[in-house]
């Protein structure tokens, strides 16, 4: 699932292309996809932006909003003159845009699209007024976004539980945007365990997974995002931190710190965990 650097990708990207763009019509493939009524955007232009977690926020001229979000398979691809000369399509727009995948299509006027694609169906999008965006049940019970936590409140968070420091990264409830990509990469950066109980770490160690997480998050921002399955940019194109990562999908490869073992791969709290039984203590 697309976690905070790929979201932030994306909100960017629809920032610099939907801005001063208006909705002429929504077209709806699959009714159980889009929630609310079409007829409360159409004829609004797009004002701006926001990120929550994982959960695009694009405000519109009349006070209505809509999130959405991707989650596993889900993709929004812009065409129209504020992307000259596109590149090809990602092979990973399974049937292109418009296509057999394609939920919803927002025309737009100056003869923008933005295309909703998802295979597996499991995202959402949904329509309400700006003033309720805060109180979305979805929206209200997310912990802070994580490039926001200070390290004090960062610690608060990690004291509080004896659960898995992996678990715990995860948790959208206590810290917005971290997923399973870089959860493993920062993990591997600080030189912690996965299993390790996150009230058992000492503040030297909280201290660096903190910092690991910020660094692993920016540099995920860098390369636009991990492509790793179904994620693409509005421009169609891919984003590259898989090329770059430190520990997660790299089982069998040696670790690029000590050179002795090869990453091993687990399976804690159900997601895929990579880690160096050596330098992960």
């Amino acid at each position: 699932m697309p976690e905070l650097p790929e979201v932030e990708t994306i909100k960017l990207q629809l920032v610099r292309f939907l801005t001063g763009h208006k909705i002429e019509k929504v077209e709806i493939k699959n009714s159980k996809t889009f929630s609310g009524s079409p007829k409360d955007i159409e004829g609004a232009k797009f004002k701006g932006a926001r990120r929550f977690a994982k959960v695009v926020c694009l405000d519109l001229s009349n006070n209505y909003s809509i999130l959405i979000h991707v989650k596993l398979t889900g993709q929004l691809i812009y065409r129209g003159p504020n992307l000259k000369n596109p590149e090809i399509l990602s092979k990973k727009i399974v049937g292109g845009a418009p296509g057999p995948h394609t939920l919803v299509i927002f025309n737009l006027d100056k003869g923008g699209i933005l295309y909703y694609n998802d295979i597996r169906r499991f995202g959402w999008i949904r329509v309400i007024k700006t003033s309720g965006v805060s109180e979305e049940p979805f929206i209200k019970k997310l912990g802070s976004d994580m490039l926001e936590i200070d390290f004090d409140d960062f610690k608060k968070i990690i004291d509080k539980t004896s659960r898995n420091i992996k678990v715990v990264l995860m948790d959208q409830t206590k810290m917005g945007g971290v997923g399973n990509i870089y959860a493993n990469d920062a993990l591997w950066l600080a030189r912690i365990n996965p299993r390790r109980s996150a009230a058992g770490l000492n503040q030297s160690e909280v201290s660096n997974l903190h910092k690991a997480i910020l660094k692993v998050l920016k540099t995920g921002l860098r390369y636009g995002g991990a492509s790793e399955l179904a994620f693409v940019t509005p421009d169609g194109s891919e984003g590259e931190y898989q090329k770059h990562t430190l520990a997660y999908g790299r089982e069998g490869d040696p670790c690029d710190r000590c050179h002795k073992p090869m990453i091993k791969k687990f399976f804690l709290g159900g997601r895929g965990t990579y880690f160096c039984p050596v330098c992960q203590k």
